[in-house]
């Protein structure tokens, strides 16, 4: 067995990320880190100093789900970073599946997609790759079938492309470094995928945003919210978001922006769709 850096760079950052007070420990003074200390993890957890250690430094242990649970459970993570812990550690690893170079969009997805009209709406599949775009989602955010087959891609687009900074403006950081915290998580499932580790080391050298949050080990799962948007056409807009993965096909999500009825924001769409 391989050392597993990904689990040991995990915990480390999880680690150094909780304060004693948020674990529930009794302040002991001052500390040169913020952070809890390995021991006290481990005492959390309820496993030896030793046996934790090893797992940080990412010795070639596979652990049990009980212990990553309680593990998880010390650390104080959330759903999306348990999930995480559980696929690094490769406690389940995942069934072997083709090469994903000809992903494509399901059938029932595009009939889905054709019935919400000017619904701007796209789908993203392996490694955050854009497998499509329906007409208001080219007009909203970018026109991806217009680009070059390697730059299709939700993070590459939202990290590098100067466009994409302006439109999402002041929340530019907050979203870029949402998408990338998505596909960490892709890496966690997919770790053999050659693509996307040549996509992770192309933004490293690109961008010093796209380092920093990697290395801050952020993990999430596309889900809902609000998303503000200063459109160079129709001007600032804030849109609801879903996000929609399909049971049996977890590499697909179907992502939708929507106005509140009746709001400048829907108004603002309804122009977007006679431009």
């Amino acid at each position: 067995m391989a050392y597993n850096e990904e689990l040991g760079e995990f915990l480390r950052a999880k680690r150094a990320a909780l304060t004693p007070e948020a674990a529930g420990l009794a302040a002991d003074g001052p500390r040169r880190v913020s952070g809890l200390r390995r021991r006290e993890l481990a005492l959390l957890a309820g496993v030896s100093v030793d046996y934790y250690t090893r797992l940080e430094q990412g010795r070639p242990i596979v652990p049990s789900a009980a212990v990553l649970d309680a593990i998880a459970g010390a650390l104080r993570l959330d759903m999306a970073e348990r999930d995480y812990l559980h696929a690094v550690a490769r406690h389940s690893p995942p069934r072997p599946r083709a090469a994903a170079a000809g992903q494509a969009v399901r059938l029932g997805l595009l009939a889905l997609i054709d019935r919400l009209g000017d619904t701007p709406a796209f789908v993203l599949g392996r490694r955050t790759d854009v497998l499509l775009a329906n007409r208001m989602a080219r007009r909203l955010l970018a026109d991806f079938p217009a680009m070059p087959a390697r730059e299709r891609n939700a993070t590459r687009w939202i990290v590098l492309d100067e466009g994409a900074r302006s439109l999402f403006g002041d929340s530019w950081a907050d979203v870029a470094a949402y998408v990338v915290g998505t596909l960490r998580m892709d890496a966690a499932r997919h770790p053999d995928d050659r693509r996307l580790a040549e996509l992770v080391g192309e933004l490293s050298i690109r961008s010093e945003h796209f380092r920093r949050w990697w290395a801050g080990q952020t993990v999430v799962e596309w889900g809902q919210g609000a998303k503000t948007l200063d459109h160079p056409v129709v001007g600032r807009l804030t849109l609801d978001t879903e996000a929609v993965t399909f049971p049996g096909d977890p590499d697909q999500t179907l992502i939708v922006f929507m106005g509140k009825p009746g709001s400048p924001s829907q108004h603002a769409l309804d122009l977007l769709a006679m431009t």
